[in-house]
């Protein structure tokens, strides 16, 4: 099947947003689990928003008064199953140990396909539910990786 030419070419994912109702503990668990560095800031829509690699992750509190269009139309419903933050090579026992200092646990493990190939996935939750899968390198039939 052929695509209709579109007027604009494909770069990436730019952002994901997650909405959230304690911004303290989202900012925790996004800079002191995951790594991810502080991005733009909007204080009068309860919005903060973080560097995960070249892209961002957008976290909206809906407690927030500035909020108003960010509260999903069906309480607890779910817009979102997961986003997979690719990584570089790690130890996967030096993840496990860091998770487990920081109380966070590892939903599952797994080999799965992505955009870089088959790596190795570890899939945990954010405080608010959202499910979050750490996906490594790709890993080749021949021990590159």
């Amino acid at each position: 099947m052929s695509a209709a030419p579109v007027p604009f070419s494909l770069v990436g994912i730019d952002h994901v947003v997650f909405l959230v109702d304690d911004m303290p503990s989202a900012l925790g668990f996004y800079y002191g689990v995951l790594g991810c560095q502080p991005g733009y800031t909007y204080p009068a829509l309860g919005m903060e928003q973080v560097w995960c690699g070249s892209a961002l992750i957008v976290l909206w509190d809906i407690t927030h008064p500035g909020a108003g269009n960010a509260v999903p139309p069906v309480a607890g419903g779910r817009n979102v199953d997961h986003v997979c933050i690719a990584t570089g090579p790690f130890d996967h026992d030096a993840l496990r140990a860091h998770l487990g200092r920081h109380g966070v646990e590892i939903d599952r493990e797994a080999m799965h396909g992505g955009a870089r190939g088959m790596g190795h996935s570890f899939y945990i939750r954010d405080p608010f539910g959202n499910k979050i899968e750490i996906k490594g390198p790709a890993v080749y039939p021949d021990g590159r990786g």
